[in-house]
């Protein structure tokens, strides 16, 4: 099951829309949808998270926290409004597309996909835009 929660004056217009394609996304990647919590919320919110639980303190668009058990995917995904509005002002590209790469890139991450080193970004990537090209 998938939820949306919010911390900040934002609401996604299209729940259901964003709910199906992230469950259609976890079927592709052959894994089983369990209880997945996205959290929208501002850089305040997410900067103590990430201090208080990851030791980083600096400001980041995304901070997911993975419970699955195997291939049953379950976790908290926290997003920044705020960050990712930036972000899609640094890249160029409109607020909505940033958000979706977002969304999609915390489930990439229980499926297992990672993106530290080069190779695994540029993975990461193509996985992104495969399943961005499949939301419509």
């Amino acid at each position: 099951m998938i939820s949306f929660n919010y911390e900040v004056d934002f609401n996604l217009s299209n729940e259901e829309q964003i709910s199906e394609w992230i469950s259609q996304t976890i079927l592709s990647e052959n894994c089983k949808e369990g209880e997945i919590n996205y959290v929208f919320c501002n850089d305040d919110y997410l900067h103590k998270l990430n201090v208080e639980f990851l030791d980083h303190d600096t400001l980041t668009d995304i901070i997911s926290f993975d419970y699955s058990v195997g291939k049953e995917l379950h976790g908290d995904i926290f997003i920044s409004i705020e960050r990712v509005r930036d972000n899609a002002d640094d890249f160029g590209i409109s607020f909505q597309v940033e958000l979706n790469r977002v969304i999609i890139h915390g489930i990439l991450h229980y499926c297992g996909y990672k993106d530290k080193s080069d190779e695994e970004k540029k993975e990461m990537r193509a996985k992104e835009d495969l399943h961005l090209s499949r939301l419509n």
